[in-house]
């Protein structure tokens, strides 16, 4: 049986877009024990993936702000061990940067990843034994699945799986709801609060609740102003991943910004109206089997209008 590592860490629409790659090796490999390293907050959401045999966190994000405590550095003494202990077949960084090629370089195994032109960071490849040509102009979902198909020994077929059952992960709700994905880690990926306040006033009177996640304590407070300007909205408490997927999943209806959430819904196949204002989505926009508008593009200015046209052509028939 092959042990095969898969190295993708972060962020969360990175992770997001590897999950097809995991559900082709799965169905290429089905004997095969396929583990993922994978971030700390990211582990939950990597751990619902059914073809994942066993998931591996790893905390570079918080051992980053603890350098100077010894107890961080324990911690990671204990992980390297841990990660060197034990021996893999395949070693696949699927990230192409220079921490994610540290943790490869950790890994015993034969190491595949991007070769220099395709790498995001070059000299990552220095830590890689096998290195594969990917386009660089392809959908990161597509690399994702490239890549791996080249490590393991076969080649992709069919659309893009991401291995989840949105009706199994789906929490029953009383009423249906729409996810406002509101917050963005970039200033410049935000769409107007005033904007925001619009759409949700109209959604609610379609007769959806609304619920407005978070991430940061900003980002809180963002969704509770909001939330206070709207009817039947409310901003939930912050849950680990493994209970927002849930949470997506059983909505009617998302509306997000470019956001790692975002993804996450297209993954499950929720009806999704994206909106793109400071970033591209050619490369990185919500791919799923779901209903999908991708409105906007780098710089380009997206209406109240036409997010709302956009809502009326995914909401399913007998909605509002």
């Amino acid at each position: 049986m092959a042990d095969v590592l898969f190295i993708k860490t972060s962020s969360l629409g990175d992770v997001v877009h590897h999950m097809p790659a995991v559900t082709d090796a799965r169905r290429a490999l089905p004997s095969a024990r396929l583990v993922w390293l994978v971030e700390e907050a990211f582990a939950p959401l990597a751990g619902l993936h059914p073809g994942v045999d066993a998931v591996v966190p790893v905390a570079w994000r918080r051992w980053r702000r603890g350098l100077q405590r010894g107890a961080t550095w324990s911690e990671i003494g204990r992980f390297v061990r841990d990660l060197h202990g034990r021996r893999f077949d395949t070693v696949i960084d699927t990230q192409g940067l220079l921490r994610t090629a540290v943790l490869t370089r950790l890994a015993r195994g034969e190491r595949h990843g991007y070769d220099f032109a395709s790498a995001r960071e070059g000299l990552a490849t220095l830590s890689y034994d096998v290195r594969h040509t990917v386009a660089r102009n392809l959908h990161a979902v597509a690399r994702n699945r490239l890549l791996t198909a080249a490590a393991l020994g076969y080649v992709p077929q069919g659309e893009a799986d991401y291995g989840l059952d949105r009706t199994a992960l789906a929490d029953p709700a009383p009423r249906p709801y729409a996810v406002l994905l509101h917050a963005t880690a970039r200033p410049e990926k935000e769409w107007p609060e005033a904007d925001w306040i619009s759409l949700g006033t109209a959604l609610a009177a379609r007769g959806l609740d609304l619920v407005l996640p978070w991430g940061t304590p900003a980002e809180k407070v963002r969704a509770e102003r909001l939330a206070a300007a709207m009817p039947s909205a409310r901003v939930p408490e912050r849950r680990p991943l493994d209970r927002v997927a849930r949470l997506i999943a059983g909505a009617t209806l998302v509306v997000g910004v470019d956001t790692g959430l975002l993804h996450l819904a297209a993954a499950l196949g929720v009806p999704l109206v994206s909106i793109f204002v400071g970033s591209r989505p050619s490369l990185t926009g919500p791919t799923g089997t779901g209903p999908i508008v991708t409105l906007g593009d780098h710089g380009a200015a997206c209406s109240l209008a036409e997010v709302e046209a956009a809502v009326a052509r995914v909401l399913p028939v007998g909605v509002g």
